[in-house]
């Protein structure tokens, strides 16, 4: 019994390294994993900041989405510049469009069309969220049609149109009237607000 005994302390020994050291394998993976998920997170987080800072670094709210709308413009100018016989170009684009829109649209509809209700612009909060409504259309139905198809240009060149309409009223009309009744302070929370809503996006 007592060889038993010895021949399992030997093997225990054996397994997990002399004096119980064989665990540190195991620690040190777990270390290496938990940093490697540390600098994973860190790289994101990095790659986010890049990807709001032209909007943070644009002003204030109304200033940081309307260079927004210039970026968004500068696409619809890459692709219909484009030919039929550039699907993949046309695909790389409507994919940027997209994502580029979605944060816009966060951005406004989570901060500053919300803002606009509690300023008593309830109605035309409504009427610009209604509109990406039917950004969302417009983007599924040219993502669901052949990218060579003349139609495509076609429904680029209306999605355009809607989106120049909509740009302009928030520009021209609807957003200095709500930067107007708002403190300085109050500007500053929006602003942060938005930047917020984007980084989540972005």
């Amino acid at each position: 019994m007592a060889t038993e005994a010895a021949s399992k302390s030997t093997r225990s020994r054996s397994k997990n390294g002399e004096n119980g050291k064989g665990g540190g394998s195991t620690g040190a993976l777990i270390g290496a994993a938990a940093a490697g998920v540390a600098v994973g997170l860190m790289a994101n987080l990095g790659r986010k900041a890049a990807v709001q800072a032209p909007t943070m670094m644009a002003g204030d709210w109304d200033q940081a989405l309307a260079a927004e709308h210039a970026a968004t413009m500068k696409l619809f100018d890459a692709m219909q510049a484009t030919t039929d016989k550039n699907t993949t170009k046309r695909s790389m684009l409507l994919m940027q469009l997209k994502h580029a829109l979605a944060k816009h649209a966060i951005e406004e509809e989570n901060a500053v069309y919300p803002c606009l209700r509690d300023s008593g612009q309830t109605e035309e909060a409504d009427h610009l969220n209604h509109d990406h409504g039917y950004v969302k259309q417009f983007l599924y139905d040219l993502d669901n049609m052949p990218k060579d198809s003349p139609a495509f240009m076609t429904k680029v060149g209306e999605f355009r149109s809607a989106v120049e309409e909509h740009v302009r009223e928030e520009e021209d009309k609807i957003f200095p009237k709500l930067k107007a009744k708002l403190s300085p302070e109050q500007n500053k929370a929006l602003t942060a607000a938005m930047n917020k809503e984007g980084f989540k996006l972005a």
